[in-house]
């Protein structure tokens, strides 16, 4: 309701927004300046303003929750039972309110935007708490996927109430999309670009919103690192990569490979996953999903959260045997998630998973630079599933604080060309021309 209300006010007043702030002797020179009608240009930075504050809103609350709901702050077997009611309330509060909007939903919507009547917003008042109790009670998901989801189903809106023509809508959604992507990754490029390459399994093919996306992408950095971030620095703390040789380019080629297999792992567990718990009533399934995670949680701690803080404990000297549980214990709690209907993202946990398969076996690689491969790894292991090897080339570039590295590429390019034939992302497809779809062109 008060959702519906705030658009009902913008809408009144956004369609003619530059028409009365700017001068119209100022309107053609500020057009042909950035190459885009005004109207467009405002809505592309209501959209990295409103993905900022919201997305940095999200963090804040889930931060709050997860001072209560923690696994921290709980035994692991009362943390257990809390997870099981969890569940309860997941399935209670679908029940009430719907089903939540998701990444799938807001793809289809890039490729062919839903007509104004049929908008998805709604389904936000799900996502949103839904979401924020999962993660913050400690489930293996990350935020990404509910954060993105909300801030690109926010921008989609605000292109309609600019009365933006169809094409110009989609621009807005992906900018909308890599300013919540950059509230997570701390890094505005490699934002923009994971926003530009999710849609598609091959390459940005919307490369009108290029620079629209890097806008949203700059707009959200700057009022979320305001908001949640006492300064510019890095979320992990990897050691200073020395100098790589020629034999780091080889490795690469094998971290790639690694990383795929990861990825073909989470995909076919996932997949098998979705079968087996497809014959439990939907009503009950949050909550199996919650006890099967708490069993987890009993054989290592690293079986929940989505792993992002977990990774810095890990940066040290650590027993092989740990990493190896640690990431194959992970890998099944994401997938657990997945199909149980816990809410959340997989791009930080299978960089987690990536993490921890590459560290334990890094030592064993003659001539490799440890931690060279282990940034390609994790970088493989998240193209294998997303198809995004540029954007997540940079969002562990930037998360990690190391330097860009040809590495990392090599990795993420081997693990596209392996995993080519893979999918779990059913809405992405080719480019669609909006016009033509709807029977315009």
């Amino acid at each position: 309701m008060y959702l519906k209300r705030a658009f009902r006010r913008v809408g009144e007043w956004a369609p003619n927004l530059t028409e009365r702030v700017v001068p119209s002797r100022a309107q053609d020179g500020l057009q042909r300046f950035f190459g885009v009608p005004l109207r467009l240009a405002a809505a592309i930075v209501a959209a990295g303003l409103a993905g900022g504050a919201l997305g940095a809103a999200y963090i804040r609350t889930l931060d709050v929750i997860d001072t209560w709901l923690g696994p921290d702050r709980w035994s692991v077997a009362a943390h257990g039972v809390m997870l099981v009611g969890v569940g309860l309330v997941v399935a209670v509060g679908i029940g009430l309110l719907g089903r939540p909007a998701d990444v799938e939903l807001l793809i289809d919507n890039i490729h062919i935007p839903e007509p104004q009547e049929r908008g998805s917003e709604s389904r936000l008042r799900s996502l949103l708490p839904i979401s924020l109790l999962c993660i913050g009670a400690g489930g293996p998901l990350g935020p990404e996927a509910p954060v993105v989801t909300m801030t690109g189903t926010i921008a989609h809106r605000l292109g309609r109430l600019f009365q933006l023509q169809l094409p110009e809508v989609r621009i807005v959604t992906i900018a909308g999309m890599a300013a919540g992507f950059t509230v997570l990754f701390n890094a505005p490029l490699g934002a923009a670009l994971f926003a530009l390459e999710i849609p598609h399994r091959r390459g940005i093919q919307y490369y009108e919103a290029i620079i629209p996306a890097a806008i949203g992408a700059v707009i959200g950095f700057g009022i979320s690192t305001a908001v949640i971030r006492s300064g510019l620095q890095p979320v992990w703390d990897f050691p200073a990569i020395a100098p790589l040789h020629w034999p780091d380019l080889l490795w690469s080629v094998v971290a790639g490979a690694l990383g795929a297999a990861i990825a073909v792992t989470f995909t076919l567990v996932t997949t098998g996953l979705k079968h087996v718990f497809r014959r439990i009533p939907m009503v009950a399934r949050p909550a199996v999903g919650g006890g099967v995670l708490a069993m987890l949680a009993f054989v290592t701690p690293n079986a929940l959260t989505n792993g992002e803080h977990q990774l810095n404990t890990l940066t040290g000297k650590v027993l092989v045997a740990t990493l190896l549980v640690a990431g194959a214990v992970k890998l099944v709690a994401a997938s657990v998630g997945v199909a149980t209907g816990w809410r959340g993202g997989f791009i930080i946990p299978l960089f987690f998973v990536g993490f921890c398969f590459s560290k334990a076996c890094a030592g064993l690689l003659p001539g490799a630079s440890e931690w060279a491969f282990i940034a390609a790894t994790m970088v493989a292991a998240n193209v294998g599933v997303t198809k995004t090897p540029l954007g997540s080339t940079l969002a562990v570039t930037g998360m990690a604080g190391i330097r860009l590295l040809p590495s990392t590429l090599i990795a993420a390019l081997t693990s596209l060309i392996l995993t080519s034939s893979l999918g779990i992302i059913d809405a992405q497809r080719e480019r669609v021309d909006v016009y033509a779809a709807n029977g315009h062109g």
